[in-house]
């Protein structure tokens, strides 16, 4: 591990998101006390294009932040819960733009930063839900801005009946699936470049070793289970005995 920031050297981060039907990405600095500033921020919903969306995003936040890829000191990418499709996008990208430029990428819960994005509940957990489609939600349950339960994925009507005993105190998500819940909510919901990189803050400043980015799919791919589907099909019919 190598030696913590002071504070006269706030660090540089370029902060990426696809785990949610939006594409995020920023670049912020990140002070000695985990203070995050915002320097550029980019938030698009394309779900369909996702890679070509975020490499531009990418050019048009450094350039609004005035730095090039080589000023910067590390790279955090959320890695769901979330699609497939969509979350590998933002996690190769970002994993790639870290390892050319030779500095570290830390991997967080997505859920994890969109709780950070408005401030804890006096009392009270509070349940953060996204999109999971097939008409389920990804969940985790936080107290305090600390994760206690979750993430998980569970149909919408199911997840009301398991949190029923937790005494929420609010429910952090799209409308659609907040109200099932009791709360209002928003149209989009998603995590910020601020969010994300506080999360990471303690690991981005001591300077920690980066493991692997891990995805959180919490489910296997389409593409995989079709493909067994196609594979039990060419199975011999079973007998009964």
């Amino acid at each position: 591990m190598g030696e913590p920031m002071t504070a006269q050297t706030p660090i540089r981060v370029l902060a990426v998101d696809t785990a949610t039907s939006a594409v995020v990405t920023g670049v912020v600095e990140l002070n000695a006390d985990g203070g995050v500033t915002t320097l550029a921020e980019r938030v698009v919903t394309d779900q369909r294009r996702h890679a070509e969306v975020l490499t531009s995003l990418m050019r048009d936040v450094l350039a609004e932040a005035g730095i090039a890829g080589a000023d910067l000191d590390a790279v955090v990418v959320g890695c769901g819960p979330g699609p497939f499709t969509g979350l590998r996008v933002g996690m190769a990208t970002g994993a790639a733009y870290a390892d050319a430029l030779g500095v570290p990428a830390y991997g967080v819960c997505t859920l994890d930063a969109i709780d950070g994005t408005v401030p804890a509940p006096d009392t009270g957990a509070r349940l953060v839900l996204t999109d999971a489609r097939r008409r389920e939600v990804y969940w985790a349950i936080y107290d305090a801005g600390v994760r206690v339960s979750g993430p998980g994925v569970d149909a919408p009507d199911s997840l009301v009946a398991q949190v029923a005993d937790r005494g929420l105190s609010d429910v952090l998500g799209e409308s659609r699936f907040t109200e099932r819940f009791g709360f209002a909510g928003a149209d989009l919901v998603t995590p910020t470049a601020a969010s994300l990189t506080a999360v990471a803050a303690a690991d981005v400043l001591a300077k920690a070793p980066a493991e692997p980015l891990a995805p959180l799919y919490l489910r296997r791919p389409d593409a995989v289970e079709l493909k067994d589907q196609k594979r039990k099909s060419l199975l011999p019919a079973a007998t009964d005995d």
